[in-house]
């Protein structure tokens, strides 16, 4: 493959340090992230690629056959996320770029294209109704918990949407959002008779729960990345820590002036 100026090895390894960066964001496991990028570091005709990710930085060091040795190092500031939609596009670019290499500027191009995917406002909205209503019921509430535990889904869509934004990490959005929602369940529940109040918030804080962190916490330990996985259950302990106390909180000062 003929190499251009926007096609050196230099180019190329900042590209894919934003691939990984990416796939850590999305929610992908560390030995994913590692595997993937050296494969396509193969691809390009890397001699050797040495590829240390952890939940907040990646290093990768590229062995050129020429001797040379070029290291760059990238600082993730969000990941554990749950974007698997991206996530999807990120794998099939992979697998395309080590069928067939193609410049990093076109990479570069791709990559950017993939960052601006959202999944549309509507279907989120319509999947957390859904999963807090089914929640709801499936644990042991009436129809009536999970129209009021679908209502509430939507208020914590919207905190995601615009109050997530603003906050300085997932902690701090979690103790927000639990505890304007548990206000919420507290009051309604005190203002409508014959809600049940455990089925309305467990429906509802399973939107928050950090279950894929804390899998793939347990799938980085069973693969050798121990460091990864303890940062990363510490981590998803801290934000279901975080969601308890917010809940806890508003069930306590509602109970107190009311």
């Amino acid at each position: 493959m003929e190499r251009t100026e926007r096609d050196t090895p230099e180019c190329f390894l900042h590209e894919i340090l934003i691939m990984g960066e990416l796939m850590q964001t999305c929610g992908a496991e560390v030995f994913r992230v590692e595997d993937t990028l050296a494969r396509m570091g193969k691809a390009y005709g890397v001699e050797r690629m040495n590829v240390f990710v952890i939940t907040s930085s990646i290093v990768i060091t590229m062995e050129l056959k020429d001797g040379r040795e070029l290291t760059q190092t990238r600082r993730v500031r969000k990941a554990g996320g749950n974007d698997f939609t991206r996530l999807e596009y990120l794998n099939v670019l992979s697998r395309e770029y080590c069928d067939n290499p193609f410049p990093a500027g076109e990479l570069g191009r791709r990559l950017a294209q993939i960052r601006k995917i959202r999944i549309p406002q509507r279907e989120r909205y319509i999947g957390n109704i859904l999963a807090a209503s089914s929640f709801a019921v499936f644990f042991g509430g009436g129809w009536k918990d999970a129209l009021i535990s679908g209502i509430f889904a939507v208020a914590i869509s919207l905190l995601q949407d615009y109050v997530e934004l603003i906050c300085m990490n997932t902690m701090v959005f979690n103790v927000i959002a639990s505890f304007l929602t548990g206000i919420g369940i507290r009051l309604i529940c005190r203002l409508v008779p014959g809600l049940d109040m455990d089925m309305i918030m467990i429906g509802d804080i399973m939107l928050l729960i950090p279950g894929i962190p804390i899998t793939n916490a347990v799938r980085d330990v069973l693969t050798g990345d121990t460091i990864s996985g303890i940062m990363r259950f510490i981590e998803a302990m801290l934000w279901a820590g975080c969601l308890a106390f917010g809940f806890l909180s508003a069930f306590w000062i509602v109970g107190k002036v009311w």
